[in-house]
């Protein structure tokens, strides 16, 4: 069904009165009252006129500091082979889970600003969590037993930069738990 343009023609009061005079519609109960006490100005349709000059946003950009952390993340990484689980009431991503861990260790303060991003990943590989770059072609999975061996050689990995990290600082390295002692690979 095609519009009108006829609200930009007089009033609602004239209209109306037109509409009336034809027989179209009936009465309404506003009619009389408006009739007879009118409004000082007759309330008719005006193209508003255009506003030069510079336009202002009224909304200012919203943005948190954990953005640009999402923004790497996700640059870096990608939102991952699955998607997300979102019938679950408490799902947390893998981003949010590096955006927390970022946040931690940097109110921690010990890891200088540029090398925190790394850190975190990290930090997250030590916890269980393996984010996969993006381009980088994902380790074949052979069987469980190979995926547990590659997480174990990681993490043994890991534990290492830990442990030299903290030598060159002059604390003591703290002793990996009694089931990662032996070689993986002489298994």
């Amino acid at each position: 069904m095609a519009g009108n343009r006829a609200h930009k023609i007089g009033s609602v009061f004239s209209r109306t009165r037109n509409l009336l005079r034809v027989g179209v519609v009936p009465r309404p109960l506003w009619f009389d009252v408006y009739g007879a006490f009118p409004p000082l100005r007759e309330p008719v349709f005006r193209t508003p006129r255009p506003r030069y000059g510079r336009l202002t946003d009224v909304v200012p950009p919203i943005l948190y500091p954990e953005d640009s952390v999402r923004a790497k993340f996700y640059s870096v990484y990608g939102s991952g082979p699955r998607p997300f689980d979102l019938s679950q009431p408490n799902f947390k991503s893998t981003c949010q889970r590096f955006v927390e861990k970022f946040n931690e260790l940097k109110e921690e303060g010990r890891i200088e600003e540029d090398r925190l991003f790394e850190e975190t990943g990290k930090a997250l590989l030590a916890r269980g969590i393996i984010l996969q770059r993006k381009g980088v072609a994902p380790p074949a999975r052979q069987d469980a037993g190979g995926r547990d061996a590659v997480l174990h050689t990681q993490l043994q990995t890991v534990l290492e930069e830990m442990q030299e990290r903290k030598q060159g600082t002059g604390e003591q390295p703290a002793e990996p738990p009694a089931g990662q002692e032996e070689d993986p690979s002489s298994r």
